[in-house]
Order: structure tokens, then sequence, then C-alpha cells
């Protein structure tokens, strides 16, 4: 038996990798597994991974010719002023509407992952609804960045809620002060 100590190489084992007779018969084998499991009946599109004998076919795996690559997004401020307009005009939830009229080139969670990071807050359902403009959606960032910080939830750049709910008792407590 080989222990995690000992130096295993092609002899240990018995098999000389470097011997061709190694290769054909690992190549049929595999060759065979092809046949056996590639193609399926019940989907069409998979007849033509391999040949008959087994062997890939390469074109199968080369991208189509009418392919068009997909134009590169950025997320850079004139995208975050946007979303920080859809926040003001429709409120957070509404990424759906942001998306379609604003940040057309975003999908509606996109832009909720994008409003988790503008708002400080991982979970935005106590924002359902909630519209504000620039300075109030900064207000509300360092607010959660200060919970965050005092409770060591702030993760990502976005406040996390804790198992023991000081966290939920701190939002509740701050916003009873200071309504967002």
């Amino acid at each position: 038996m080989i222990s995690g100590k000992d130096k295993v190489d092609d002899t240990t084992i018995g098999v000389q990798i470097t011997d061709p007779e190694f290769w054909e018969t690992k190549h049929s084998w595999v060759r065979q597994m092809r046949l056996k499991f590639s193609r399926r009946p019940d989907f069409p599109e998979t007849q033509n991974i391999i040949d008959d004998a087994g062997d890939l076919n390469q074109d199968y795996f080369k991208p189509p010719k009418d392919l068009k690559p997909v134009p590169e997004r950025k997320w850079g401020e004139e995208e975050k002023l946007k979303l920080v307009e859809g926040i003001e005009k429709y409120g957070i939830g509404h990424f759906r509407e942001i998306s379609e009229n604003l940040l057309d080139q975003w999908s509606p969670n996109d832009l909720r992952m994008k409003a988790i990071r503008v708002m400080g807050r991982q979970n935005l359902q106590l924002y359902k609804d909630w519209k504000g403009n620039a300075e109030a959606i900064k207000r509300e960032y360092e607010r959660n960045k200060e919970i965050g910080l005092r409770f060591n939830t702030w993760k990502g750049g976005a406040l996390v809620y804790d198992d023991d709910g000081h966290v939920l008792k701190a939002i509740e407590e701050s916003n009873k002060a200071m309504p967002p």
C-alpha cells in the first residue's frame, strides 16, 4: 500500500505511462465511454458531439460564425447617478422600472445588487418603496456604515445583520430618532 509519504511515480502502480500500449488502451476506453454517454437520443443536438469512432468533433465546440460579441458593460459614476435618480423617482424595490426606464443594459437584479452598495445595507426590505435623493441616500449609507462598524457587521461595503438581533435593534432605534 502507498502511504502519503511515499514518492509515487509511474512504476509504483506497475504501469509505464510512457508505454504506447497504455495510452492506446486509455484512449480506447475514453472513446467507448463517449459513444456510450455523449449521444443522447432525447437530445438531438448531442448527435454531432463525437464521430462514429468516439473521437471529439472539434467543430461542434467552436463558437458559431454569426456570434456577435456581447458589449462590455461598465458601472461608473453616470450609472450610479441614474440609479440614484431611479431610487428618487420610483423607490427602493422598483428595480424593474429603473431598469426599463433608466438603465436598460442592467437587469433588475443587477440594480438591486448595486443599490445594496449605494445604500450600504444588504437587506433592503426596510427601505421598500422608500424614495430619497442623493443627499438622503448618502445619509442612509453613512448611518448604515456607522451601525456596521459599531457591531463589526460592515462587510464588503454593506451592513449585514447579526444573529443576535443587535443590528436590527440599532436600525430601529436609529429610525425612531431620525426616520429615513
